[in-house]
């Protein structure tokens, strides 16, 4: 499945480079006729990062949601600092299909369990950030990229298996933002060693062949941001990749 991102900073979209605030284009586009259009061709889903509640929770772009919401009906997936049962409530009560969980699934994994447990799975993104060291350990960063944990994808994904859970959102941090194609051999052995996950892969896409490339490794969904925001390649081309036949 292919699924567009916006990240979002004070209602409007951007992209930042490598996570970083202060490195940040900016996009002037209409988000409402963006996703308008994207339903029309095909789009299932859509992936928006609110990068103001990342930062502050008390800043969360919930006014903007809500219009996004009651002017679309194209299904959304929202992360951005949520961490607290009332942030989850707030927001499937708004109508998004999916939440997106980061820092809190290393800060916070018995509550975690909890949610897979109230919210049931389909609700539930687990948001992976990796670095891959000189020993091809798949390092978790948190807190926006900046705080390298003592944890490896390998076992968070193992932890979280036995309370059901479904989905993850794997970037590698070190393609992130940079259209220097994705880590295929990440998302080959993720998806092969963990073949009940669906895995949404994320971070260098760029060219349409990387989709093509991104399907055969068997992960269920790929997140494209910048390489459509510029016109890399059209959401009709990018579909029309990862339909065909392989």
């Amino acid at each position: 499945m292919i699924i567009p991102a916006f990240d979002i900073i004070n209602n409007q979209v951007v992209r930042l480079y490598q996570g970083n605030y202060l490195n940040q284009k900016k996009y002037n586009i209409n988000l409402i006729n963006y996703l308008t259009e994207y339903k029309s061709k095909g789009v299932k889903i859509v992936h928006l990062v609110d990068l103001d509640g990342a930062k502050d929770q008390k800043n969360r772009q919930i006014k903007l949601f809500h219009q996004i919401l009651s002017s679309t009906n194209i299904s959304i997936q929202i992360g951005g600092g949520i961490r607290t049962n009332k942030d989850i409530n707030e927001l499937l009560t708004l109508g998004v299909k999916r939440v997106v969980i980061g820092s809190s699934c290393i800060q916070n994994k018995e509550k975690i369990k909890e949610w897979l447990e109230i919210y049931g799975p389909d609700a539930i993104v687990l948001a992976l950030d990796i670095q891959i060291n000189s020993k091809y350990r798949k390092e978790i960063y948190i807190n926006g990229w900046i705080k390298k944990t003592n944890f490896i994808l390998e076992e968070i994904i193992e932890y979280f298996l036995p309370s059901g859970l479904k989905h993850v959102l794997c970037t590698d941090i070190s393609k992130d933002g940079t259209l220097l194609g994705p880590n295929i051999q990440l998302y080959q052995e993720i998806s092969n060693n963990f073949q009940t996950i669906s895995f949404q892969a994320s971070g260098g896409i760029s060219t349409s062949k990387d989709i093509i490339e991104l399907r055969k490794t068997g992960v269920k969904s790929v997140i494209i941001g910048r390489s459509l925001l510029e016109r890399k390649f059209t959401i009709e081309e990018a579909l029309k990749c990862w339909q065909n036949d392989l």
